[in-house]
């Protein structure tokens, strides 16, 4: 390594509280921690934080993370020919027995050729023999579709870490020369797939047909999960400047979503709704507290907590600050808004997500603008100065006049944000997210298509003229192709994989696809028939496809589903043992 290279790891890892730092052990189980994305952006990730205590709290495993280098650091690797090593000791990934992955976008898919390359491993599975570590999938991607990594991983963790790791390395530490033997006898732990084992079969026209299974493979793998959150913590245990959340001790309040807005994959692959004890969480506030002064309470519905205010005046009675990671309209109470005022909260983000009423019914979102504008002007009354407003536009059935409500809503939102501003003599901004819908598996709009490029293009450029129009009122996006390209990777089956170095590389979607006898638009745009299989359906997710195909009719009746309440039996996710939804 270069001498700038070490001084830059000694710099961070000074700047951790936290951090294991074990002595290279070859008697302990070693497993290389990989974010396919910078240090910063995997510092600021719950999941891959918990997963590495997880890890380091046994005794007998030794974990140390990798990171994809920032553009800096890969212009060393490039110019030295030096390997990628670990933060902690330095060590090759070569020199581990597991290489586990934490993927939770779909796009950082397009990273690992890199960090291959740079270990100087070979990519797909097929290239490796028992001399290889194994290379392991986990991360809510694993769990959403694993496909697109079928032919490069050795294995994949369907579901959450806690009830898969001790039972996976239990059997993992048993080290064998016999790779496949090895790999045979991980298929039996729950929650565990290995892609080798499964043989997809295809249609003429593309389609997946089914999977042949090995015999002594389950037919399809469910995913797991932990049923009592107490059990084990999830919050900062890694605490570090250098990450987005950096001034913040985060900690995990809930898992799942009672709402089912139906585009929404978290909404459906993390059921069943499980919250955390007000007593827990207080103690991992405490814990929190002792590094930072502000706590960042993290869920898909924060405020859905059923001791939410108790849990935030426990928090400032201990002169802690507060930041959530999301809000509901529907909840949002004057209450609610001073506690933010008091944590010194300037922005809050709140998401309409549509702008006209048929479409926030087709989508459940379950608000109105009554209640949008309502909000809104509680928090403009209680001295928040800056609001974000995020959009979903090409929901399928969109109308000019579903855009055009977009504006009318904007329009709305900001006459009453500029009012405030005068008042107390100061005017804050507006800022409108607005992005492509994504067809995600495992959602009731799994059988839609996204909208073609060129129509999206046309409505954010009609937006973006009127949104400009609108004083101190501002619009962002996100990149169409790169929406299209998050879409073709979550959706696609496992003949993709062979795209992903050359589209690393740079090379252009629809072109590599068509010089690959791919169709973009057989993933990307098409409309899937009620009966077609899917390639993420070798998970068992626990939802009943029955279940998720009512809720997408139910969407084009333009009808809402309640949220699942206690004791409710209706998605199949709930057995006979768990009385959660």
């Amino acid at each position: 390594m270069s001498k700038n290279r070490l001084q830059r790891d000694k710099q961070r890892l000074e700047g951790e509280t936290g951090a294991f730092f074990h002595s290279w052990n070859e008697d302990r189980y070693r497993i290389a921690l990989v974010y396919p994305n910078t240090y910063h952006q995997g510092m600021s990730n719950l999941g891959f934080l918990t997963v590495y205590q997880l890890f380091n709290q046994r005794d007998d495993c030794l974990c140390e993370r990798f990171f994809r280098p920032d553009k800096d650091e890969l212009a060393h690797y490039e110019r030295t020919g030096s390997p990628l090593v670990s933060l902690e000791s330095g060590h090759r990934l070569t020199d581990f027995d597991l290489i586990a992955f934490s993927v939770s976008f779909e796009n950082d898919y397009l990273n690992l050729p890199l960090i291959f390359r740079l270990s100087g491993i070979p990519f797909y599975s097929a290239q490796r023999d028992a001399s290889w570590p194994l290379v392991l999938l986990g991360g809510v991607c694993a769990f959403i579709n694993p496909e697109p990594l079928a032919e490069i991983v050795d294995l994949v963790a369907v579901g959450e870490a806690e009830p898969i790791i001790p039972r996976l390395l239990t059997i993992l530490q048993k080290k064998s020369a016999d790779r496949i033997g090895s790999l045979g006898a991980v298929s039996q732990v729950p929650g565990i797939y290995v892609p080798r084992f499964y043989e997809p079969v295809y249609a003429e026209t593309g389609e997946v047909l089914k999977f042949h299974a090995d015999p002594a493979v389950p037919v399809k793998v469910r995913r797991q999960f932990l049923h009592d959150l107490d059990q084990s913590p999830s919050r900062s245990f890694i605490q570090t400047e250098e990450s987005e959340f950096g001034n913040m001790a985060l900690t995990e309040v809930s898992r799942g979503c009672s709402r089912g807005c139906r585009f929404c994959a978290a909404g459906f692959v993390y059921l069943p709704p499980r919250e955390r004890s007000l007593e827990n969480l207080l103690g991992q506030v405490d814990l929190g507290l002792c590094q930072r002064d502000r706590v960042g309470l993290v869920a898909a519905a924060v405020a859905d907590y059923s001791n939410i205010h108790k849990l935030q005046q426990g928090i400032l009675e201990k002169d802690g600050q507060i930041s959530m990671s999301s809000l509901r309209l529907d909840t949002l109470n004057t209450e609610e808004v001073e506690l933010l005022y008091q944590a010194g909260h300037k922005s809050v983000a709140i998401a309409p997500e549509a702008g006209s009423q048929r479409l926030r019914n087709f989508i459940n979102k379950g608000i109105d603008e009554e209640q949008i504008l309502a909000s809104v002007h509680m928090l403009a009354g209680g001295g928040i100065k800056n609001l974000k407003l995020y959009f979903i536009i090409g929901f399928p059935g969109e109308q000019q006049s579903d855009i055009d409500a977009i504006i009318a809503l904007t329009e709305g939102i900001s006459a009453i944000w500029r009012e405030a501003g005068r008042k107390r003599g100061q005017l804050g901004s507006l800022t409108l997210s607005i992005n492509p819908f994504i067809p995600k598996p495992f959602t009731p709009f799994q059988w839609a298509g996204m909208e073609q490029e060129k129509s999206l293009k046309k409505k954010l450029r009609q937006l973006q003229s009127a949104i400009s129009r609108i004083p101190n009122t501002r619009m962002n996006s996100e990149s169409i192709r790169a929406a299209t390209l998050q879409t073709f990777l979550s959706r696609g089956d496992r003949r993709i994989g062979k795209l992903l170095p050359a589209l690393a590389a740079g090379e252009n979607l629809k072109q590599l696809c068509k010089k690959s006898g791919l169709a973009l638009d057989f993933y990307v745009t098409r409309e899937r028939g009620v009966g077609e299989s899917f390639p993420w359906e070798i998970i068992d997710q626990g939802v009943e496809r029955q279940y998720l195909w009512n809720e997408y009719l139910r969407a084009q009746q333009e009808k809402t589903t309640t949220p699942c309440a206690p004791n409710c039996r209706r998605c199949g996710v709930c057995g006979e043992d768990v009385s959660c939804c």
